[in-house]
């Protein structure tokens, strides 16, 4: 088909969901090439791609293995069979895979030890550092290894999901007998060498020291594997694969969701990750094993597990991580006392305030909002959204000394969040035993909502205070993430917030919001009036325009509604971390549409949208992407905002980004990406950079 003649509703207009999500680990592995990237933050690079493949594995490829057993014919976005996008990813993968092996070998590990700070391998360490890991190795942790044998009288052992795995096959008299060992979770992976700076992974010292658990055991050979367990609830919709949401079946909730965990634990097996040592022979015997085919091995080269290289840590090496960043306090917050809660409040009041993490401290101002909220002695109830949180969070502890103090709290809590179902289960339970109402979601639904309301006793009545955002309720997080809030108590937002919560609570649905687009009510709907509204303006003559900012961009019918608008004229700037659906720059299809994805030290994950609406613009920010699940299968909430000197700022930080000449990538019409480069003699304009030195 010729590039102008594709339609909006063809196959070729779409970019497939699941390359465009490894394009995105493509880009991050490129800032652990760059060697203008400090050396440390290179290694952490390096460590969340290896992060990254484990989860796409988890949770699409999992997803795509089901779809091929059950024999799906229906075809992805962009036309592909299943077996065709498998067979797309695992060559992605694999090149990725190799990439990263390669900047390891050749660039990582010779730069480390040229600094001093080395990831040595065993053969490589002197004769008195090899005898002091060895002590180490029979203090702590021969003690704890469980050698599991594998024949006639033992099967197959289960192999825990991303555990490192040691295949020791032993032989003496003519016999060979096969061991697994388990590379116990709870020792340091990178142990240090004590005479010479260094590190030597645990797999290695547990390889080379195995005459002590099998004393007289004759020749032994080790190699390395590990497995992914696909996660569980995985379905499928309308031909595209879709991650678990929220369970439907009746019975408690948390009753399901703790089945769902057990179920996870001994779900299948995808993929088999092995060292390069391992011969061709036993990598298909550990395969066959496991259940799985020849195609789902992947070579994992001398280091396997990269994903700990995120735990890896130099202390005394400042000089080669990213300069510490410390998040200011927000100008209009600087004055107040950590102890005056009521001042914070009539700041509030003075205006709504635009929150941007973590360049404006989430400490001094959301968690202060809270604790001022529990402290108050006029403030009578409080009510949050918590979707994931810090281990040992703040605002929990806020909450719970709330209702201690006799307000009346209640905390929405999503236990369905994936991979945070067990801590947030637990922070349910504590909650309830400190006399918090708890809720625990809507049924069939995600609740994705970022918000909080305080109400408080004033002296012409109950006044409102709420906190929108579009990042979690998340003290550790907040200090990594790139994100958006708003504080507010305007009557009508908070009169649409408060219906939000009831219905959470009650389960029963709202009536309609007076300004906010609420998912699944009417955020889509609105989504495309407001897009239509653009496109009719710009057939019209009149200023039309369009930019948005989000994580990933994957929902079918607004993206065609975004080439309709494009076809008429519309400019449309998208700003999608992530996976993107969406082609741009296509003749007659798409020309007048930009997409680019910025990267840097911290995630970006703030949403913004913006339509110009013939010179009046609208703004707004919340908790949702464009995707199909954050539209149809999630409750999410997005906010207008109305304050002029708001919406100057929030068109200022579009305008940063817009601008990247340094850590922006411009997504290419057959899905790939370029990185932007400054021009000669060209200020380089790095967005996340441009934040700091604003501040």
């Amino acid at each position: 088909m010729c590039q102008d003649a594709i339609s909006p509703k063809s196959h070729e207009a779409f970019v497939n969901r699941e390359l465009s999500w490894l394009e995105f680990a493509r880009r991050v592995l490129a800032m652990a090439e760059d060697e203008k990237t400090p050396l440390l933050e290179r290694i952490k690079f390096v460590g969340i791609v290896g992060m990254l493949h484990d989860e796409f594995f988890m949770k699409r490829v999992s997803g795509l293995k089901a779809q091929i057993q059950r024999g799906v014919r229906k075809l992805s976005i962009d036309g592909l069979k299943p077996e065709e996008e498998f067979a797309a990813c695992r060559r992605a993968v694999l090149e990725q895979s190799d990439m990263m092996r390669r900047v390891m070998r050749e660039g990582l590990r010779p730069r480390l030890k040229e600094v001093g700070a080395a990831i040595f391998d065993w053969e490589e360490l002197e004769e008195a550092q090899q005898l002091e890991l060895r002590d180490y190795f029979q203090r702590s942790v021969l003690p704890i290894l469980t050698p599991l044998a594998v024949d006639a009288q033992h099967p197959f052992p289960f192999i825990a999901g991303l555990s490192l795995n040691l295949a020791i096959t032993l032989g003496k008299g003519g016999k060979r007998r096969f061991v697994c060992l388990r590379v116990p979770a709870n020792r340091q992976r990178w142990v240090p060498v004590r005479h010479g700076r260094g590190w030597v992974p645990l797999e290695q010292i547990i390889s080379a020291n195995l005459d002590l658990l099998f004393p007289e055991s004759g020749s032994v050979s080790v190699s390395v594997f590990r497995v992914t367990r696909g996660a569980a609830g995985q379905t499928e919709r309308s031909g595209e694969l879709e991650e678990g949401e929220a369970p439907a079946a009746p019975g408690s909730v948390i009753a399901l969701v703790t089945d769902e965990l057990r179920a996870r634990k001994f779900a299948g097996v995808v993929r088999l990750e092995v060292s390069e040592n391992m011969p061709e022979s036993l990598r298909l015997w550990l395969a066959e094993q496991l259940g799985l085919d020849a195609e789902d091995i992947y070579e994992s080269g001398a280091c396997p597990a990269l994903c700990d290289l995120m735990s890896f840590r130099a202390d005394g090496m400042e000089e080669y991580q990213d300069p510490e960043y410390r998040a200011r306090t927000h100008p209009r917050l600087v004055g107040i006392k950590p102890d005056a809660s009521s001042e914070l409040f009539q700041e509030i009041r003075r205006g709504d305030i635009l929150l941007h993490h973590p360049y404006d401290s989430f400490d001094t101002s959301v968690v202060r909002f809270i604790r001022a909220a529990a402290l108050d002695p006029d403030v009578l109830a409080i009510k949050l959204t918590v979707y994931r949180t810090s281990s040992d969070s703040p605002i929990i502890r806020a909450l719970a000394e709330a209702a201690r103090r006799g307000k009346e709290v209640a905390v929405v809590v999503e236990i369905t969040a994936r991979f945070d179902e067990a801590p947030n289960i637990r922070w349910g339970k504590f909650l309830e035993k400190e006399g918090v109402h708890v809720a625990y979601g809507v049924e069939r639904l995600k609740t994705h909502v970022k918000a909080a309301l305080v109400l408080r006793e004033e002296e012409d009545g109950i006044r409102r205070y709420v906190h929108i955002g579009t990042g979690n309720y998340h003290s550790g997080t907040a200090r990594l993430y790139e994100d958006l809030g708003l504080f507010s108590c305007d009557p009508d937002l908070c009169s649409d917030i408060s219906d939000v919560f009831n219905e959470l609570t009650s389960v029963i649905a709202t009536k309609n919001p007076r300004k906010l687009l609420v998912a699944p009510h009417n955020m889509r709907s609105r989504f495309k009036e407001l897009i239509r509204r653009e496109a009719a303006h710009a057939e019209e003559g009149k200023a039309a325009a369009i930019c948005a900012k989000m994580n990933q961009l994957q929902d079918p019918s607004i993206i065609r509604e975004l080439y309709k608008a494009s076809m008429k004229g519309v400019r449309i700037d998208l700003i999608v971390r992530g996976l993107c659906s969406l082609r741009p720059g296509v003749v007659g299809l798409s020309e007048n549409i930009r997409v680019i994805s910025v990267l840097g030290r911290f995630l970006e994950h703030g949403r913004i949208y913006r339509f110009e609406n013939d010179a009046s613009p609208e703004f707004f920010l919340g908790s949702a992407d464009w995707m199909k699940r954050n539209l149809d299968r999630r409750v999410e909430i997005i906010t207008p905002i109305e304050s002029p000197e708001l919406r100057t700022q929030l068109d200022s930080i579009l305008d940063v980004y817009l601008r990247d000449n340094a850590s922006a990538w411009e997504m290419q019409a057959d899905g790939s990406y370029l990185k932007r480069k400054p021009e000669e003699g060209e200020d380089i304009r790095a967005a996340q950079e441009v934040f700091i030195r604003q501040r």
